[in-house]
């Protein structure tokens, strides 16, 4: 015992230990890290496969919701145990803990995805992202006030984001009687900012359809009706329209605000350029709205 005590004693040379450079060490985890991304895109692909597959089933020969939900969360079962064993052994990923975030979102496990979230602000209290996934976290089970908080946060470090202002639009609105109260504002105040924010998403993502949409959409809770601006921005999301039912949707949306202008003969004409099956249910309905406007 004593020879053995002796040999690491006072004075002794400390064992020797294989040093890793530090490269090296984060090459293997990041490696180790497009693994586990590739095993839950592979999941989801698989997943997406069977919800097309059941879509396109007869009807009444399609697999009960609930069945079709419980085979989603037992083929994604390994994919979260992935993710815990990988953070377990490497806590401070942070690129680890957002996407975890986003896959328990997606499982509808909000208090999980808030935890990881939390604690990449944590680890990077400058990160953008986590903010704005948060406020979307806070928009769904509150308080309001932090949602609003949030995504002032996320613009405020990344403030050519499209997507936060976006986002902040959608919590503004939707959430716009807890906003009236927060912001002291009027109901036509917030549909405002909503607006402003809606427009900021599009300014900086211009080919962005669904940002198009939205702002073009907004227009119509703003009282009295901007007419020429609503068109203005229709036309906007008309030249970036990809497929044939985008456009003639917008088609409507244009018709629509010129009858509401009372601009009916202009509102008839933008009519005879929907001929899209999944739209003349709408294009029968305007033109009723108009026949009964134009009457005495």
């Amino acid at each position: 015992m004593g020879a053995a005590m002796n040999s690491i004693g006072k004075g002794s040379p400390p064992p020797v230990v294989a040093s890793v450079p530090v490269t090296q060490t984060n090459a293997a985890v990041e490696k180790e890290y497009e693994r586990l991304q590739a095993e839950d895109d592979f999941a989801q692909g698989e997943i997406a496969r069977w919800i097309a597959e059941n879509h396109a089933k007869p009807k009444g020969t399609e697999v009960p919701e609930a069945e079709l939900e419980h085979r989603v969360h037992e083929r994604l079962e390994p994919v979260r145990k992935s993710y815990d064993d990988f953070l377990s052994r490497h806590p401070n990923h942070v690129q680890a803990r957002l996407d975890y975030g986003s896959f328990l979102n997606e499982l509808h496990d909000k208090p999980g995805a808030k935890a990881q979230w939390e604690k990449v602000i944590e680890l990077e209290p400058e990160n953008s992202d986590a903010y704005n996934n948060l406020s979307g976290i806070y928009s769904a089970i509150g308080p309001a006030k932090k949602a609003f908080e949030y995504c002032s946060k996320a613009i405020q470090l990344s403030p050519s984001n499209a997507a936060y202002y976006h986002n902040f639009g959608d919590t503004v609105y939707v959430l716009r009687k807890s906003a009236m109260e927060n912001y002291d504002l009027n109901e036509q105040q917030i549909y405002a900012k909503a607006l402003g924010l809606y427009s900021n998403a599009f300014r900086l993502d211009p080919r962005n359809f669904s940002f198009a949409w939205d702002l073009a959409q907004t227009y119509y809770v703003i009282k009295p009706l901007p007419t020429e601006e609503a068109l203005r921005s229709w036309t906007n999301a008309l030249e970036i329209a990809q497929g044939e039912v985008d456009r003639e949707n917008v088609y409507l949306h244009l018709a629509r605000i010129k009858m509401l202008a009372g601009r009916y003969p202009e509102a008839k004409a933008q009519l005879n350029a929907v001929t899209n099956e999944h739209c003349l249910e709408l294009k029968t309905r305007l033109i009723r709205s108009i026949q009964e406007r134009e009457k005495p």
